[in-house]
């Protein structure tokens, strides 16, 4: 399996490369463009808006983080099994994620109609933030019931080379969020100006219209879907398999997600303008991470297309590309933060500190963008599309919990250092772990076949 035994095709590969990850990065594209249209429209007519609803988002955040792991490891069978030609287990591994992601999505949406404002305390301590946001979450609360079933029909998708119809999907779903909070958080065409609870709202019914249109996209002959009669039963040898995947996915999920909560709250607690500059900086994130995003779930596809189909030498070889490929993406993603810093610091309502905190902020959120890069890749893309993800799990419980957070907390709370010495200790786990990354990645454990006959 030396990598000199395959010479891969450069313009096949890039285009290959490029069918998966182009419809992913815009998807990705899409849904990061909700957050900064609540941003942007929220932050025009007060900046409690922007912020309560930046920190009472965080809480589907957390919810992700549990559809995350049950999507990937999903996708990382099957996309082994796809790469088989074995459709009815792709069917089966279907059910196995409806049904807990339906689960889940059912104890989220009774968190946040049931107890919103405790939710909400965690991350502020600010009356008013506590208010708007509790709003907000009992009305979006419906829509984190109704994410998890769709997620499952976009995860498949993805892995049954649908790709384009699932970045469509999300898009067109996104389109119809953006244009009802215009409508109901400014109260066009005669209705009541709803401000946040009007992009509560808009989420909620732009996501019904989604779950709508994946039911019926996947009705069609060529699309994996569930077979309702068998929806509940289950296949012993598969329900391990995906248990081996998902569980090690949830930790590194739950390390990451929680973490990176854990992060909204110190800043949160370091006073309304240190929250109001993160919550602007998170956004900017989130849509320069799309390429990333992108590479990084056609990179666990393609790699897992290859060792499903037997052929470990070429899915090696492929991994290999993708992981230097990476770095380019980072010094790219470096580059625009601060080529777009200037327009995002004067585009958005804050107070002088605020803007101030913003710019510091963007600037270390440059060096960031390479480790996330980097990381996204190999670790989420490469090393988990070989089944290899223990390692994030591993990787999240030193840098994240046992550097980063650790120094954010004494330096909020006990050394009361200044809010962008604190961001950066927020930053650090992605950057600081890249030689550990390049470790494990180059112990080739991740090549390996998953399926079963």
């Amino acid at each position: 399996m030396d990598k000199t035994e395959i010479i891969i095709d450069n313009k096949a590969f890039y285009r290959r490369l490029a069918t998966i990850a182009a419809p992913i990065a815009f998807q990705s594209l899409m849904l990061s463009l909700v957050a900064a249209c609540d941003a942007l429209m929220l932050g025009r007519i007060a900046q409690e808006q922007m912020t309560a609803v930046s920190l009472a988002t965080q809480i589907q955040f957390v919810q992700n983080m549990f559809l995350m792991a049950i999507t990937g490891a999903g996708s990382i069978l099957g996309a082994q099994y796809w790469g088989k030609g074995d459709r009815e287990t792709m069917q089966k591994l279907l059910h196995l994620m409806l049904r807990l992601a339906g689960l889940v999505s059912l104890i989220f949406f009774l968190a946040c109609e049931f107890v919103p404002g405790f939710l909400m305390m965690i991350f502020t301590s600010d009356a008013t933030l506590i208010e708007i946001g509790s709003a907000y979450l009992r009305i979006a609360g419906v829509s984190y019931l109704i994410t998890g079933i769709s997620q499952c029909y976009l995860a498949i998708m993805k892995v049954t080379d649908h790709v384009s119809p699932s970045a469509w999907i999300s898009s067109s779903a996104v389109v119809l969020n953006v244009l009802f909070n215009g409508i109901l958080i400014f109260g066009l065409f005669g209705l009541p100006a709803m401000e946040a609870r009007g992009a509560a709202l808009a989420t909620t019914l732009a996501r019904v219209i989604e779950l709508i249109i994946c039911l019926v996209i996947s009705s069609r002959d060529d699309y994996v879907k569930p077979a309702i009669t068998r929806l509940f039963a289950r296949t012993r040898q598969l329900s391990i398999d995906f248990a081996k995947q998902c569980l090690p996915l949830l930790g590194g999920a739950l390390f990451w997600g929680v973490g990176f909560t854990s992060y909204t709250a110190i800043i949160g607690h370091m006073g309304p303008d240190a929250a109001a500059a993160n919550s602007v900086a998170a956004v900017v994130r989130d849509l320069i991470c799309c390429a990333c995003n992108g590479v990084g779930s056609a990179a666990g596809i393609i790699v897992g297309n290859e060792l499903g189909a037997g052929k470990l030498a070429q899915g090696k070889a492929y991994g290999i590309k993708l992981m230097k490929f990476s770095y380019v993406i980072g010094f790219i993603s470096t580059g625009l933060v601060l080529a777009v810093t200037p327009i995002v610091v004067r585009m958005v309502i804050l107070t002088e500190e605020a803007h101030s905190y913003l710019t510091g902020m963007m600037v270390i959120m440059a060096i960031y963008m390479i480790g996330r890069c980097v990381n996204t890749v190999t670790i989420n893309g490469v090393l988990d599309g070989g089944g290899d993800t223990v390692f994030d799990m591993y990787s999240l419980a030193v840098c994240m919990w046992g550097i980063a957070i650790p120094l954010a907390l004494l330096g909020a709370f006990v050394f009361h250092w200044p809010v962008l010495m604190v961001y950066a200790c927020t930053c650090l786990d992605e950057v600081g772990k890249i030689p550990w990354v390049m470790i494990r990645f180059r112990k080739y454990k991740w090549v390996r076949n998953l399926t079963n006959d």
